[in-house]
């Protein structure tokens, strides 16, 4: 008797183990569910530090810091964004010597906000000659989840950290935004 119940059991949570796998296969394709890598500034700065130590590419000596966002000015600086409403956390990089023109910026939002409008607005505002003497010839812009992701600077600089920001969160991102800047710098006629 005692032997016929132990069967019994066992059989039950075999059955109970394959069909929690099947299902659990069926619902995610058999990748286990993501986490959400990027929710806290510790996170973001984590992320950077991934980013960064690749070696793929040499960049200027940079710092990550993370921006206080009720200052509207210094968002609208590093954002474009016009205003701070909708945004939680921001988390910039950009060189020691303000010269380079490298900036980076991951910015969390509100679960509310229009995140493509939001990135649309950081497009078109972005000022991409705010450095003096050098201009950023190149500014990507993605998310992933509720985080916007941008990178301008040379081509050479930007666009491999814009395909490690890709590789992080595993390709899952939403629209892709770029714009190139054409340097139209008038020279004085004795030049």
């Amino acid at each position: 008797m005692k032997k016929s119940i132990i069967i019994i059991i066992s059989l039950v949570l075999v059955i109970t183990i394959i069909v929690g796998g099947i299902l659990f296969i069926k619902n995610n394709n058999g990748k286990a569910p993501k986490e959400k890598k990027l929710q806290t500034a510790e996170e973001m700065q984590n992320m950077l530090n991934t980013i960064y130590s690749n070696g793929k590419v040499e960049l200027p000596s940079l710092e990550n810091a993370v921006i206080d966002v009720s200052d509207e000015t210094q968002v609208n600086v590093y954002t474009g964004l016009k205003s701070n409403a909708n945004v939680e956390e921001l988390v910039v990089s950009v060189p020691f010597i303000n010269s380079q023109a490298y900036s980076l910026a991951v910015v969390k939002v509100s679960e509310n906000a229009d995140i493509e409008q939001m990135k649309q607005e950081m497009l078109d505002n972005i000022d991409m000659r705010r450095w003096i003497c050098v201009s950023a010839e190149k500014l990507y812009i993605t998310n992933y989840e509720n985080i916007i992701f941008l990178v301008m600077s040379s081509e050479e600089w930007a666009k491999p950290v814009y395909e490690e920001f890709k590789n992080f969160v595993e390709n899952d991102i939403g629209k892709e935004l770029e714009k190139s800047e054409i340097a139209d710098i008038e020279l004085p006629p004795e030049m």
